[in-house]
């Protein structure tokens, strides 16, 4: 099993070196966010197999970034940390898309053995379907659906959308996208081009609003049809 990657977001310093050095020791890559703002802005640019969030920080709360995420698409598990243990804490947390709830005080190997089956578990529902929004891909059956619409695409065509849905909503590089097309022997500029054209075709065209596009110098990335457009689309 290749290395978990997790987001870790407590306001509480001590606390959170704490459970970062302890799941780094456990061979577990851990990224740090101080506020619901850093954690939020690192889950857009990164991609992590588990997000752990305390429920009470400034600004954004655990509960609101849970909410302001799975609007966003994102479909990573998400894994609450917090001293509130009443039931209708715990509805709220579930309510707003969390997967997992852990109240404070816990024991490490309890919160390791959490991470590990929502890693798992996403694992294995990635071997098949992969869900952005609208979007659906069966990989088994190399299908892909916008609003229960098929979507005509090539082999390469789909290996493309299932990237990009596979990291939405960041922004990958077109470096990153010719590797997992062709690998260390890319074609010339203009295919990579052509196959976003293509793409675009059929993802965007038949329907009233675009969810593929580039930013300019960065990358190419999938945004929600009624996310503000935050890209410039050639």
């Amino acid at each position: 099993m290749s290395q978990i990657s997790v987001l870790l977001a407590d306001d509480d310093p001590g606390i959170l070196e704490a459970i970062a050095d302890f799941l780094s020791w456990r061979g577990i890559s851990v990224d740090c966010a101080r506020t619901g703002e850093q954690a939020l802005e690192l889950s857009r640019q990164q991609h992590h197999d588990v997000l752990v969030l305390d429920v009470m920080m400034p600004g954004i709360s655990g509960f609101a970034l849970c909410q302001q995420l799975r609007q966003l698409g994102v479909t990573t598990p998400i894994l609450l940390l917090t001293a509130l243990d009443q039931v209708s804490d715990k509805v709220t947390g579930f309510s707003a898309g969390a997967d997992d709830y852990l109240v404070k005080p816990f024991a490490m190997d309890e919160l390791v053995c959490r991470i590990e089956a929502l890693s798992r578990r996403v694992s294995r529902q990635q071997l098949r379907l992969l869900h952005f929004g609208p979007l659906e891909l069966d990989v088994e059956q190399q299908q892909a659906r916008r609003d229960d619409v098929p979507l005509q695409l090539t082999p390469q065509g789909f290996t493309l959308l299932r990237h990009l849905i596979a990291h939405a909503p960041r922004v990958v590089s077109r470096r990153e996208l010719e590797q997992a097309i062709w690998g260390d022997e890319p074609p010339d500029s203009d295919a990579l081009r052509s196959l976003l054209y293509q793409l675009r075709a059929q993802l965007d065209k038949p329907f009233d609003s675009a969810m593929l596009h580039t930013r300019r110098g960065s990358g190419v990335y999938l945004q929600l049809p009624d996310a503000p457009k935050t890209a410039e689309t050639p």
